[in-house]
């Protein structure tokens, strides 16, 4: 079912001045969609660029038919098509508000959770979901949480799946676990759930965010309490934890509120080989901060939120960082930048911003309530060189917004995973490849199959080392936009 843009008139276009002389760039915003009730509404989760049609897609937490919350796929030019609307079986047992963005697989299906609904009647509203949906919006739901007895296998997804290298998809439970204070599992393709690690307190309890897996195999992750229970009321701020897969965890570091509190975020990997990452709360103003934390565990805090005059800078950062194609972070603040903005107190409606890896703050776009307000969710930079992210609430329909920006990067291409072995499948996501003549994995030639124009099956090659990916076009040669790392 397709709507189209909802707005009477073509996608707005603002251009924005500020941070020009420092980014040296043109910059580029543009309200592609704006959701109305039935058509969705909040949408909190990022979006994620497909290989099959190079489309973006992403869920709201409410609205569709059932009002409960849909699936969407969005043109980058802004024409969107609804896949699924949750709540849409007897009891919701197909799930209901999909709060947290998908991930898909190297087939091309998409993966996703559910905050609420599902099989079990544990939970007043359900417990949630994990589910599968194909590009052409045919929903499987492959598992209801709290299907064990006391919810040991976790309960309430508040955080997105990740593939890991070997195809299985791992994820984290708010709540559930022997000690409900959630899990980490793993689940495969077609459903088989394992629980990896119940949190027990010491070791954080809550885990909000989605993980990562990093260049050693192992997955990184944080807790939103717990850990070091004589900081932030005896709660404990939250932790920073490493998890095998095999299930054993390492506290990495306990937050303190000094150096954050409440990590709702993922962390990401970036090229450095470092972690960086958000907190809603701590820092030195204690409205949020950004910090990289190496491997072993050592934080150090890049920016603290709220360190301009009226918080121009943000506040309230919710969402993970994306490193883009020219080395810096990009993200969001919920709240901050704009004092005149309804119903968010003396914060205003959020931003987006860039930090270096040295932790120089620049704000990009200070969000208005014409063009959304109080992005919960992260950005992501599509193939074509330019950011896409969602708005929870207001603009033209009131219901919250899909927005493009663009700063001047160029195209790329983005593999899918980032990580597999000689002789594995990978996928390559891009913008105009078709007519591409080569694929190199570090300088070494790949055979390749052009799918569409968005998407290359290419095999890893022997002989081939960690490094980038190249294709060439032609319209010129892509590279990739992270190292991939050839696995043992």
């Amino acid at each position: 079912m397709k709507f189209g843009t909802l707005m009477s008139a073509a996608a707005m276009t603002i251009f924005v001045a500020l941070g020009l002389a420092a980014n040296a760039r043109p910059q580029t915003f543009t309200t592609l969609y704006s959701f109305r009730g039935k058509y969705g509404e909040t949408p909190e989760a990022g979006l994620v660029q497909a290989t099959r049609d190079g489309q973006l897609y992403g869920t709201t937490a409410g609205g569709g038919t059932n009002r409960s919350g849909m699936i969407f796929a969005i043109s980058p030019s802004g024409q969107l098509t609804e896949l699924y609307d949750f709540c849409s079986q007897a009891g919701c047992t197909d799930g209901a508000t999909p709060e947290k963005s998908l991930v898909q697989d190297s087939n091309g299906y998409l993966y996703g959770t559910t905050f609420a609904g599902g099989a079990s009647s544990s939970c007043d509203d359900g417990c949630g979901t994990v589910f599968k949906i194909t590009p052409g919006g045919t929903l499987t739901t492959l598992y209801s949480f709290c299907s064990q007895t006391g919810c040991a296998d976790g309960a309430i997804p508040q955080a997105s799946l990740i593939q890991a290298a070997d195809g299985t998809l791992y994820g984290t439970t708010s709540w559930g676990g022997a000690s409900n204070y959630g899990t980490i599992f793993e689940i495969s393709p077609s459903g088989t759930l394992t629980t990896l690690h119940s949190f027990d307190g010491t070791d954080g309890k809550y885990p909000w965010a989605a993980l990562v897996q990093a260049t050693d195999g192992n997955f990184y992750g944080t807790t939103t309490q717990g850990g070091n229970t004589t900081s932030c009321d005896g709660y404990g701020c939250g932790t920073v934890f490493k998890i095998t897969p095999t299930g054993t965890l390492t506290t990495l570091n306990s937050f303190d509120g000094t150096d954050g509190d409440l990590a709702l975020a993922p962390l990401i990997q970036a090229t450095d080989g470092n972690f960086y990452g958000t907190t809603l709360y701590g820092g030195a103003n204690y409205l949020g901060n950004v910090f990289e934390m190496t491997a072993d565990g050592t934080l150090t805090t890049l920016y603290s939120f709220c360190s301009q005059n009226y918080c121009v800078d943000g506040v309230l950062p919710t969402a993970p960082l994306v490193q883009a194609t020219d080395g810096n972070f990009y993200g969001t603040a919920s709240q901050g930048g704009n004092l005149v903005c309804s119903g968010a107190g003396s914060y205003g409606c959020g931003l987006v911003f860039k930090i270096t890896p040295s932790g120089k703050m620049t704000t990009i776009h200070l969000f208005d309530e014409t063009d959304g307000k109080w992005p919960y969710a992260p950005l992501v930079q599509d193939t074509n060189g330019s950011f896409y992210g969602t708005t929870s609430t207001a603009g033209p329909n009131g219901a919250g917004t899909v927005f493009s920006l663009s700063v001047g990067l160029g195209p790329f291409v983005e593999t899918l995973p980032t990580a597999a072995k000689v002789g594995a499948s990978v996928q390559i996501l891009g913008t105009n490849l078709t007519g591409a003549t080569s694929v190199t994995f570090n300088g070494t030639a790949a055979t390749f199959v052009i799918g569409s124009p968005n998407g290359i099956v290419a095999t890893v090659p022997a002989g081939a080392t960690s490094g980038s990916v190249q294709v060439v076009t032609p319209g010129g040669t892509l590279s990739s936009n992270v190292p991939f790392h050839v696995s043992q």
